[in-house]
């Protein structure tokens, strides 16, 4: 018997219903900027619901129009928002569903990273947690025939990420996409400021510069980022904005950016 994860937050952060869920995220991606980077190793998009972070996203998925055919690995890591555990976890579950269908997951990528001291199977994490799951109908609609190794990391260190990408970096078969909102609950004008220091920390390759509170997927970041200085990988931000610009009130908003590595 294949295992199933079923969708958590369907519905909740993003519509139920297939055809509402297609053409919501068709237009998020119509209405962004494409070509803007022709073949994208790895991507940073938010997580957040969609009619807040929904438009951040599409023109970071924007990116892949040009290797939709060509990735068949997606390695896919988030924070954990829902258990604190140590280290990075994977489920034992075989497809991962959404409304737009099942995507499988590479059980052979987990196998290779399995014997790593930081990597764990653990099911609980993954229970109603939202960070991993918004971004599958984007892959969905972005890629053609694609597998996915979805991670989740509580407490780890930049060096273990660094450590599980370097091992699955694979080449141009292989994105890596990491999960991170950046400021969370700050006035309007004060998150615009800590997200334009935590861009330029992005974008300098400098994961020493980024504090707590800078986004809540720091250590995946960071850890991207040294493996990015590693492989002389440059990057390009493609959106910066908040939920004060998309939906919502500026006295308390949530940060999102759109990366590009190349």
């Amino acid at each position: 018997m294949k295992k199933i994860r079923r969708p958590a937050v369907a519905g909740l952060f993003y519509p139920a219903d297939p055809d509402e869920l297609r053409s919501k995220v068709r237009q998020f991606l119509h209405d962004a900027t494409p070509g803007r980077i022709k073949t994208p190793k790895a991507l940073v998009a938010p997580h957040a619901g969609y009619i807040y972070s929904g438009p951040i996203a599409g023109n970071a998925y924007a990116q892949l129009s040009e290797i939709k055919e060509t990735v068949k690995r997606v390695i896919l890591f988030a924070p954990s928002h829902r258990m604190a555990f140590r280290g990075l976890a994977y489920s034992a579950a075989d497809y991962f569903e959404t409304p737009l269908g099942n995507v499988a997951v590479d059980t052979e990528a987990l196998a290779a990273i399995d014997d790593l001291p930081q990597v764990k199977q653990l099911e609980q994490p993954f229970e109603n947690e939202h960070a991993l799951e918004v971004h599958i109908p984007f892959l969905q609609e972005s890629l053609d025939d694609f597998r996915i190794v979805p991670l989740l990391v509580s407490d780890a260190t930049p060096e273990h990420v660094e450590e599980v990408l370097e091992r699955l970096w694979g080449g141009d078969e292989t994105l890596i996409v990491i999960s991170s909102d950046l400021s969370h609950y700050l006035d309007y004008d004060s998150a615009k400021k800590m997200d334009s220091e935590t861009t330029r920390a992005i974008e300098e390759l400098d994961p020493d510069s980024l504090g707590y509170n800078n986004a809540c997927g720091r250590t995946l970041v960071s850890g991207l980022l040294l493996a990015a200085r590693h492989n002389h990988l440059k990057v390009t931000t493609l959106d910066l904005r908040n939920s004060g610009d998309t939906a919502g009130p500026r006295n308390q908003v949530v940060g999102y950016g759109a990366y590009a590595f190349s």
